[in-house]
């Protein structure tokens, strides 16, 4: 896809991108590159670079800087990864050391920040899938209805429904009396399984109203049974790319809040192999547009349970995060399964 020239003068220009955090022109490239070339010669590789969408020039500098296709050319093709040193491993295992598995999964979140001095994130092992054991509807304005999950466990959700039409306090009964009398004492996977055929049989006018509950119920439910530790947010308010955008720093934060965009972009990686990077939008979550997310799956005897992974800005020291997130994960597996097996 690149010559070789090309391939050395992008991977230098992201390397100095990373390092310095400045746009970098062609005599920066010309020094650190270690070709022979003319600084007309690199200027023509860059354009070629630009073209073909791997870096942008920013307006205010004759320099450039990676784009996210940039950044992906540069993990997948050109990046050198190290492994960390056995005395930094120790001291990573060492950190990780608790009887309690909630009491390690919070250490490897603080782990992974500390570390990489960004945002550290684990998805925890999922709690066994509750059942229902009562559903209410509760009317709180013309078209705003407050849906109530009970579970089987003792655990209340709430969560509030957006109608496109107003429903009558005896609607309301209705739908939740027919709704108890078919998934009571039922997880949402069996619910799942009957929803189609069941509602097909129930009233017309009430069937969108009590698909809108289960799909928000199980969503409620879905959050609630795979919690996340999230460390280190305020790491990010340091980033100089993010410290300059107020409005991207509140639909970060926000992000962190809602929990279901960032369960669900780890549960990807937790079906994958080995340690994963989401660059900018590769994530499918625009508050992510500028970060970069590396995860990767942790075990217990050999099951994947959840996940680990670290979120920071685009600009990041890549070979220095991925092997601190592989091995994390790899030591809490070890971790938590001598605890299982205790």
């Amino acid at each position: 896809m690149l010559d070789e020239r090309a391939r050395i003068l992008l991977k230098t220009l992201v390397e100095r991108y990373i390092t310095d955090g400045q746009p970098v022109g062609s005599r920066a490239l010309s020094k650190f590159s270690g070709l022979d070339l003319s600084a007309a010669t690199v200027r023509n590789v860059m354009a070629d670079l630009e073209d073909a969408g791997f870096i942008a020039s920013p307006h205010t500098s004759a320099g450039r800087i990676p784009t996210a296709r940039g950044y992906r050319f540069f993990v997948d093709s050109l990046l050198t990864i190290n492994p960390l040193e056995r005395v930094r491993i120790e001291e990573i295992e060492d950190q990780l050391q608790s009887p309690q598995p909630q009491q390690l999964i919070s250490s490897a979140s603080h782990l992974l920040s500390g570390l990489t001095h960004f945002a550290g994130i684990v998805i925890a092992p999922r709690r066994a899938t509750p059942r229902i054991k009562q559903i209410e509807f509760v009317s709180l304005s013309e078209k705003r209805i407050l849906l109530i999950l009970v579970t089987s466990d003792g655990d209340v959700q709430n969560r509030i429904l957006l109608t496109e039409r107003s429903y009558t306090a005896a609607e309301l009964v209705t739908a939740a009396n027919i709704l108890n009398q078919h998934f009571a004492g039922l997880d949402f996977e069996q619910i799942r399984n009957r929803l189609q055929e069941e509602l097909r049989q129930l009233r017309s006018d009430l069937q969108v109203l009590m698909a809108a509950a289960l799909m928000a119920g199980d969503e409620a439910l879905t959050e609630a049974g795979t919690p996340y530790i999230i460390s280190g947010e305020k790491n990010l308010l340091e980033v100089e790319e993010f410290s300059s955008n107020m409005r991207r720093l509140r639909e970060l934060f926000d992000l962190f809040e809602q929990r279901t965009g960032l369960v669900q972009l780890l549960d990807v990686s937790s079906n994958a192999e080995g340690v994963q990077i989401f660059i900018g939008g590769e994530s499918g979550l625009a508050p992510l547009d500028e970060c970069s997310v590396v995860t990767a799956p942790y075990e217990v005897n050999g099951r994947i349970v959840g996940s680990v992974g670290v979120i920071g800005p685009t600009r990041m020291a890549y070979e220095r995060v991925i092997p601190i997130v592989d091995i994390t994960a790899k030591l809490l597996s070890s971790a938590l399964t001598y605890q299982a097996n205790s």
